[in-house]
């Protein structure tokens, strides 16, 4: 077990420094959306090119921090039962998720995904739209980003085993976010500056 445990630090410290990485393609993305408009609304110009880009950094967001995203544990869920059980029975319902959806999800979409990239790739594809892009980077994405949200979810499911056995603590992977109350007083302290 200590083997998998080792190996779950790994994926998560990786799918750690990918969603940090990524997170510059948000700013990128903005910058271009905004440099699009004003040159379009100023200069009476604009090319599709400006416009792929934007939907390639937002495809490149959403695919590769799926996997950062459910590491910090916060993806969507709906607590209003859950919420209520033991940490245990949690864990429980967690590990038939990852079991029975997440990864069985992941892996169909895989074996779709790569022979639908790597097309493209062979191909060289490109844009139909004028002044377009390559399009095989962005195909790429794909396959790339369920291949990191299946290895996060294998860590996933390592450390609830790990949970049960009594060799992970539940803190490593609990949501990482602010309480509600920690949210109220860092609102009411930005409010008292102003």
């Amino acid at each position: 077990m200590s083997f998998l445990l080792s190996l779950s630090r790994l994926i998560d410290k990786i799918n750690e420094k990918i969603g940090l990485g990524v997170s510059w393609a948000l700013l990128l993305a903005v910058l271009i959306c905004a440099g699009n408009a004003l040159v379009r609304y100023s200069l009476n110009t604009s090319s599709n090119a400006w416009l792929e880009i934007q939907w390639y950094l937002f495809a490149a967001i959403f695919l590769l921090a799926s996997s950062y995203t459910l590491r910090r544990n916060e993806h969507v869920r709906i607590d209003v039962i859950a919420g209520r059980l033991s940490k245990r029975a949690q864990v429980w319902i967690d590990l038939f998720g990852f079991l029975v959806f997440l990864l069985p999800m992941t892996l169909i979409i895989l074996y779709y995904a790569v022979p639908y990239a790597l097309l493209s790739i062979q191909n060289q594809e490109v844009s139909s739209n004028a002044g377009g892009l390559i399009v095989w980077p962005a195909k790429a994405l794909i396959p790339a980003g369920f291949f990191l949200l299946s290895l996060q979810g294998l860590s996933e499911l390592i450390k609830r085993i790990g949970f049960l056995m009594g060799l992970v603590d539940a803190s490593e992977f609990e949501k990482h976010g602010s309480t509600p109350e920690e949210e109220i007083e860092a609102i009411k302290a930005a409010n008292k500056l102003n």
